[in-house]
């Protein structure tokens, strides 16, 4: 695809969603109160309901998780600048959502800025995304560099300690990059973090805190890197280098039509909608399915449904020859073939993060 018609084609799709990229402030309110209210009703639920049976606490946790994926949801349309006109409304909604999901606002607002810049682009790997390697490169990667990525890829090590990984420990910290603003509201939001904590250790003492936000934690952030993992990941996606890369590919080829269930899809935000917002990320959360049935080139994203994307828990390797994610299983022959390393391989470890 020439650089013209790419221009041209994104010119036109941009065109139609355009009018949806329009936010509502009470639509954003509704949104916020039908979140943050049903999120600590249930964590109260579960807190109560330890006095009968960790089993009903449990019962309550797993809906709350799915809040705090929504509660995420808002706090990504700050980082946009979609869910309110006003930047500096953005900003501070955006950094209460951060302490309520563990997410530093600036440094992930940042870090996604650049993932969506660079989406399905094999030469911008690194930064805002999870880490793929190409067949050519694991096959002339070194043992140990090879031993690292197939632990990062294994789905208990991604799924399992992944979310407590990234969001307890590696959000913690500034990246050696950030700059000021950026530092230090990674250390307000651990600052707020701390506050919050012990006034609710403080309200409900640390063993019923941990018993009850534990599970949450855990259960939202796997469900969070699922999601990513998923949009990103899938059978005919995108990937190229930047002479063939394009916007428009990335956007509707590079990422998926997640189809959820109405009770789910509503839960994380429309976030299933992955090929609009990588085409017009201003577009709101509660606007996205209406920019998808109101434009037919999108309605050809590649379909997904959560029975059909568990077949990416067996992709480990992008193969640039046949533009597809291939397990290491089906790489053993070439794995036995000598191959001449190649020079200046740079094996970049990202971080788990989710969208």
């Amino acid at each position: 695809m020439s650089k013209s018609s790419t221009s041209s084609q994104l010119s036109s799709l941009k065109k139609s969603v355009a009018p949806f990229e329009k936010n509502d402030r009470n639509t954003s309110i509704k949104q916020l109160v039908n979140t943050l209210g049903p999120l600590f009703l249930l964590w109260a639920a579960a807190y109560f309901s330890l006095s009968v049976s960790y089993w009903l606490t449990l019962l309550f946790a797993v809906p709350a998780a799915g809040f705090v994926i929504r509660t995420f949801i808002i706090f990504h349309d700050c980082c946009h600048g979609s869910f309110f006109r006003n930047r500096k409304a953005n900003d501070i909604l955006g950094t209460i959502t951060g302490v309520l999901t563990l997410v530093p606002y600036r440094q992930w607002k940042r870090s996604h800025s650049i993932h969506h810049a660079g989406s399905s682009n094999l030469d911008k790997r690194g930064i805002g995304d999870i880490w793929i390697m190409t067949v050519d490169e694991y096959i002339a990667a070194k043992p140990l560099q090879r031993l690292w990525y197939r632990i990062y890829r294994n789905p208990l090590v991604m799924f399992g300690a992944g979310p407590i990984a990234v969001f307890l420990i590696q959000y913690r910290f500034n990246v050696k990059s950030a700059r000021r603003q950026e530092r230090m509201n990674t250390y307000l939001t651990n600052v707020l973090l701390v506050a919050l904590y012990s006034g609710m250790i403080w309200a409900v003492g640390w063993q019923a805190f941990l018993l009850v936000q534990l599970p949450i934690v855990f259960v939202s952030g796997f469900l969070g890197i699922w999601l990513f993992y998923v949009q990103h990941q899938f059978e005919d996606t995108f990937f190229e280098h930047e002479e063939e890369w394009s916007y428009v590919m990335a956007a509707v080829e590079g990422s998926s039509y997640y189809k959820l269930p109405k009770l789910l899809q509503w839960i994380t935000g429309n976030i299933g909608f992955h090929h609009v917002h990588h085409l017009a990320p201003k577009v709101p959360n509660y606007n996205l399915e209406l920019a998808h049935n109101a434009t037919p080139p999108l309605q050809k994203a590649t379909t997904i449904t959560i029975g059909t994307s568990l077949k990416a828990l067996r992709f480990r390797l992008w193969d640039e020859e046949n533009k597809g994610f291939v397990s290491f299983r089906e790489i053993k022959d070439r794995l036995r073939q000598p191959l001449p390393a190649v020079e200046g391989l740079k094996i970049q470890k990202t971080g788990l993060q989710a969208e």
